[in-house]
């Protein structure tokens, strides 16, 4: 029967014990020089002027160099917890600081060549040094900054899956707040810049199959969040470049989307119950693009929905909304009667009780407010109908 093969040794077993013994007395300058060059060789951290960054610094390659002084001569693992905190410590707060593990590692690798340099040179001056000793230092000291890189990544990944997890639970709480409706404005404020939005004026619901959900997150990222219920999921974005009808089209192109109308964040509740009012509209007629509630504002107002007469009532009326309330009642009477007596002069002027001159007046003036939209069969009846409720 074949014994087992005996565990390798450690590295640094190998290392002789008067390594630590020549090093121990210069520890503070080797940990200043090792400090120093560390943030010199990494330009990122040269850059950065905080006294309790350098003094991290300085604490991490203090307790790195006690720690390996500990090793020398034993089989001992390389880091015992209170070492590995230090350095996890390290990597959580690169990850949070946002500068990527390029920069730390890049710091360690510099770290080993130096504490290679000062083991080297404490020895050489109590003895000489034999090359078999030299190549045993130099990978000790290799597997040993291994090690405390590894924690390093732990550290960096940890903290990345944290703020993640942190992230996901920001975006939910802002879209439940979305959803509900009624929040102040600051909780909601707080909360959008919790997930990275500095501003949030409009929003545009889209109402998706369930299993688009995971797509939307990855499509749209930072500039929405999605919420999965039982029969659907439902994106918010952001308006913005991203939301315009021709990019929601091309984006949303056969995955059975309804796009809800942009309304300001305070009427999400709204805008989600017209996108879900169009989608029975749409249910089994829908093309392969996505359905927009926009263009089914006039059928559903015209089923007695209030939400879509009121985003058509402050869609079509908008352009008198700077005018004086008592100019803005004379156009809007104007426009009424002359839509429904089709432009005829006389008619509206009789009833109004008004001379045809001042007909023409607001006429003009009404074309100056609404442009060649005026003359669009659409949009008249749209104004009808807005005008009719009122």
């Amino acid at each position: 029967m074949t014994s087992p093969s005996p565990a390798p040794l450690a590295p640094w077993r190998r290392l002789p014990t008067d390594v630590a013994t020549a090093l121990r007395p210069r520890l503070p300058d080797a940990v200043q020089a090792v400090a120093d060059a560390v943030t010199a060789a990494t330009p990122v951290f040269a850059t950065i002027e905080d006294s309790k960054f350098d003094s991290d610094v300085r604490t991490a390659v203090r307790v790195a160099f006690e720690r390996f002084l500990d090793l020398v001569g034993t089989d001992e693992p390389a880091l015992p917890p209170h070492v590995h905190e230090v350095f996890v410590a390290l990597g959580a707060a690169e990850a949070r600081e946002d500068r990527g593990p390029d920069a730390l590692l890049t710091a360690l690798r510099t770290a080993s060549r130096q504490m290679l340099r000062m083991a080297y040179e404490s020895l050489a001056r109590v003895r000489p040094v034999g090359t078999g000793e030299l190549l045993d230092l130099s990978e000790a000291t290799s597997a040993f900054v291994d090690e405390l890189a590894a924690a390093s990544t732990d550290g960096y990944a940890l903290q990345l899956r944290e703020r993640a997890g942190e992230g996901d639970r920001r975006r939910r709480e802002l879209a439940e707040l979305l959803l509900r409706g009624g929040a102040p404005e600051g909780v909601v404020a707080a909360a959008a810049a919790g997930i990275g939005w500095r501003s949030l004026e409009a929003v545009v619901p889209v109402v998706l199959p369930p299993e688009q959900a995971r797509d939307a997150r990855f499509r749209y990222g930072a500039d929405g969040v999605v919420v999965e219920r039982a029969r659907d999921a439902v994106l918010l974005l952001r308006a913005g470049p991203r939301t315009s009808r021709a990019q929601l089209a091309e984006a949303l192109q056969g995955r059975g989307a309804v796009v809800g109308p942009a309304l300001p964040w305070q009427q999400v509740p709204e805008a989600l119950r017209l996108a879900e009012l169009a989608a029975e509209l749409v249910a089994g007629g829908a093309g392969s693009g996505p359905a927009f509630a926009d263009d089914h504002l006039v059928s559903l107002a015209l089923a007695g929905e209030p939400g879509a007469l009121a985003v058509l009532s402050a869609r079509r009326l908008a352009p008198f909304a700077p005018l004086r309330a008592a100019q803005r009642e004379s156009l809007l009477a104007t426009l009424d009667a002359w839509l429904r007596h089709w432009g005829s002069r006389a008619a509206v002027s009789a009833e109004l009780f008004v001379h045809p001159q001042t007909v023409s007046y607001r006429v003009r003036r009404l074309r100056e407010l609404l442009g060649e939209s005026l003359d669009d069969p659409a949009t008249r009846f749209e104004l009808q109908l807005v005008l009719a409720a009122r």
